[in-house]
């Protein structure tokens, strides 16, 4: 039996069109993403600029000649924190040829701020460096030079695994001895180190130079000593 006009049902599906969300693009705004069509370097350099406005400089601190940029301000805004991690993304990508880090290795003890964070978002795993004494178990050991002395960083055994890809992260490199040490704790352990981010550098003491990876600063630097 064939069912007449009037059998059919009374009501008729219509497939619903996909509209563009309005929030998305706000929401994107407000946690530091781009737009939909903004390159990667255009939304790095609108990035990078929103952050440097929000550091504090102080000059002399800690010693004189240098100007001490605080970025603890980034951190008490949870849109800051966000594009921080954001900026931190996009500079991998772009900076390190798109090698993908196993591990970010973040330095005692500001690198502990955005290390996990970045680690998360690049899907990697987070090892902490710190000073002698602070990581129980069995550990490598690395000295690096102060201006006054010499301390040890350290790393737990087994942390990296042999021929993890490793992104070593701090807030600022000065002369780079804690750094290198890092690095030679990563090779210790097996490790491949791919590079090196900080968002801060003091240009002046070509701390980069000591350093077996390329370098990206992520901020800004400081590239001669505050005149007296």
């Amino acid at each position: 039996m064939t069912a007449s006009p009037s059998d059919a049902p009374a009501h008729t599906i219509h497939h619903a069109t996909h509209q563009p969300d309005p929030t998305l693009s706000s929401h994107a705004a407000q946690g530091g993403l781009s737009a939909p069509h903004a390159s990667p370097a255009a939304e790095l350099s609108r990035l990078t600029l929103r952050l440097k406005s929000a550091l504090r400089q102080f000059p002399d601190f800690p010693s004189p000649g240098i100007l001490f940029e605080d970025i603890l301000p980034i951190f008490a805004d949870p849109e800051l924190h966000q594009r921080l991690v954001r900026a931190l993304e996009l500079a991998v990508v772009q900076q390190f040829g798109g090698a993908k880090p196993d591990i970010v290795v973040g330095l005692d003890a500001r690198g502990f701020l955005f290390g996990p964070s970045l680690a998360l978002r690049l899907n990697a795993g987070f090892v902490p460096v710190r000073k002698r004494g602070k990581l129980p178990g069995p550990c490598e050991t690395a000295e690096f030079v102060k201006e006054y002395g010499s301390d040890f960083f350290q790393m737990q055994q087994g942390a990296i695994q042999s021929g993890q890809k490793v992104l070593i992260v701090d807030d600022i490199i000065a002369t780079g001895g804690s750094a290198s040490a890092a690095g030679s704790l990563v090779k210790k352990l097996g490790g491949t180190t791919i590079g090196y981010l900080f968002i801060l550098e003091l240009d002046f003491l070509k701390g980069r130079d000591k350093l077996d990876a390329p370098v990206h600063t992520l901020l800004t630097g400081q590239e001669e000593k505050l005149q007296q």
